[in-house]
């Protein structure tokens, strides 16, 4: 039988994450202050377009709830029926990943699956590995669609199919039973765990991967807009920014609401594109208030959405690997 969900909190961090991240944060404070200086770089806000930026927000705002339906469509029979509670989830872990340093927001996924639909922790977090695998193989697709739009050939496109191709790859070889054919041990154990968390039917890996690339291809319009705003740069550098910027997701640091890790990287993607470096920090830090703006109105909203009442269905609570469940 399912043991009870778990409504202890989650741990959100060690003292020496939040200490790397307030290192960032005033690092970022200084070089801003010392490059640019905080006036002049909030500066172009008061001659952006409410439209504009009414519109960016907009194309957020179906980002993330794209993000939600992807989640939605993942978990299929334990969330039937109650995705305004899944899009809760969806904009809070977002919420938390954007706000919290050092990665830490991703425990908050796992442990509100437990929480409200009874899935088990560890289920829940090898479901988020293979959501961010999608993320970042069709982060991989946008760049090669921006190295196509500065340097037009048809080798890009070409690239980009044999990139697609890996998805259908990846599901015939999750299909072939090859890891069930191991000797027995803990690495056939945990090689299996993580396998039963990953999509298994081809018309549900292809809708995942199609609301992923939507939801991605809104955000990054969105972002792009807004970045040109603050940066005079042609739309295949600004979109080298943003996808910069939002790299420093995966990576293993991460500032208090990303503070001087998302700059760095977007700062990396636009400079040697000839962009001159104080406009690339200024873009990228007002690209990020721009962001986190977004999350905190989103996560604002998304906590008035009623969760509902669910039961988890029976062997929901899935912690243990197949061997051991027998």
């Amino acid at each position: 039988m399912p043991s009870q969900p778990d409504l202890r909190p989650p741990r959100l961090g060690r003292a020496r994450d939040w200490l790397i991240g307030l290192t960032l944060l005033i690092g970022l404070l200084i070089a801003v202050e010392h490059r640019v200086g905080w006036q002049a770089l909030i500066a172009p806000w008061r001659t952006l377009s409410p439209w504009l930026l009414a519109g960016a927000f907009a194309l957020t705002a179906v980002s993330y709830a794209l993000r939600g339906l992807r989640v939605y469509e993942y978990f299929g029979p334990l969330v039937a029926g109650r995705f305004v509670a899944v899009l809760r989830l969806s904009v809070l872990h977002n919420t938390a990943n954007n706000l919290l340093p050092m990665r830490t927001g991703e425990v908050v996924f796992p442990w509100l699956m437990r929480r409200w639909f009874g899935h088990g922790f560890l289920a829940s977090g090898a479901s988020l590995l293979w959501i961010r695998v999608m993320d970042l193989h069709c982060l991989v697709l946008a760049a090669l669609v921006v190295l196509w739009l500065r340097l037009p050939g048809w080798w890009w496109p070409g690239l980009g199919s044999l990139w697609l191709a890996l998805v259908p790859l990846g599901l015939a070889i999750r299909q072939s039973g090859w890891v069930a054919q191991l000797p027995p041990g803990r690495v056939r154990r945990v090689l299996l765990f993580l396998l039963d968390a990953a999509p298994a039917d081809t018309w549900l890996l292809a809708r995942l991967y199609l609301w992923t690339i939507l939801s991605w291809g809104t955000k990054l319009l969105a972002f792009a807009l807004v970045l040109g705003h603050f940066v005079d740069a042609a739309l295949w550098q600004r979109l080298a920014g943003v996808l910069g910027a939002e790299l420093s997701s995966v990576l293993p640091f991460h500032g208090i609401a990303g503070a001087g890790s998302y700059e760095l990287t977007g700062m990396a993607a636009m400079v040697p594109l000839g962009i001159d470096v104080g406009a690339a920090l200024a873009g990228a830090v007002n690209l990020h208030l721009f962001l986190l703006g977004a999350t905190l109105l989103l996560g604002g909203g998304a906590l008035l959405l009623p969760v509902g009442q669910g039961v988890a269905p029976a062997g929901s609570e899935r912690d243990r690997t197949p061997d051991d469940r027998g």
